[in-house]
């Protein structure tokens, strides 16, 4: 299993090396010596989820307060187009994203460091997406940013065809901000940092 950074600190990619046959394939999705020696450690993940969406279905972007959710993701099933938005106030790339394409051919996974906010759409006719968190999820702590909004430039492979009614209505990257331990509002800095996972 190879890693791979990504430009934005402490994003990585996880690609393992299927054994594939005439039955199909078997391959490793997560390896503890591997991670440690990026500093992904296995006993801080203390809830594993599964979401299955259909095509074109949009969900995010989904962030949590109280010091953030750390994750790794991946795809059990079908392909999705992921991104991830810097959400770290001292970071110098925040407000930039990367976005990959994660499916179950390739079978990267991806690790996201807490105050970062995810969003995915799904690319295939379904996904079968899989999360490992490093805290027990408390839906009175999720916050959301707007799927679309201008500040953060993402570029979406299409329309999607169904988004939940918070991520609707979900407040804008400048109001999410506002709400970081009262910070003042930085100048937007927007953008993609492209992953290439070819």
């Amino acid at each position: 299993m190879d890693v791979e950074e990504t430009s934005l600190a402490g994003v990585l990619l996880f690609r393992p090396s299927p054994f594939r046959d005439e039955r199909g394939f078997f391959s490793r999705t997560f390896d503890v010596h591997v991670a440690a020696g990026h500093g992904v450690h296995r006993a801080e993940y203390v809830q594993d989820s599964q979401s299955r969406s259909g095509h074109g279905v949009l969900r995010g972007l989904h962030g949590r307060n109280g010091g953030g959710e750390g994750k790794i993701i991946r795809v059990a099933h079908g392909a999705v187009h992921l991104v991830v938005v810097d959400g770290r106030l001292e970071s110098p790339t925040l407000g930039r994203h990367v976005a990959v394409r994660i499916d179950d051919r390739d079978l990267l996974s991806i690790r996201v460091p807490r105050r970062m906010l995810v969003g995915f759409q799904v690319v295939g006719e379904v996904a079968d997406v899989c999360y490992q968190i490093d805290r027990v999820h408390d839906p009175i702590q999720a916050v959301s940013v707007h799927y679309a909004d201008p500040d953060l430039g993402i570029e979406w492979p299409m329309e999607p065809t169904t988004v939940s009614a918070r991520d609707a209505v979900a407040p804008s990257w400048r109001d999410y901000l506002r709400t970081l331990d009262g910070a003042p509002v930085p100048a937007p800095r927007g953008g993609e940092l492209r992953v290439d996972p070819s």
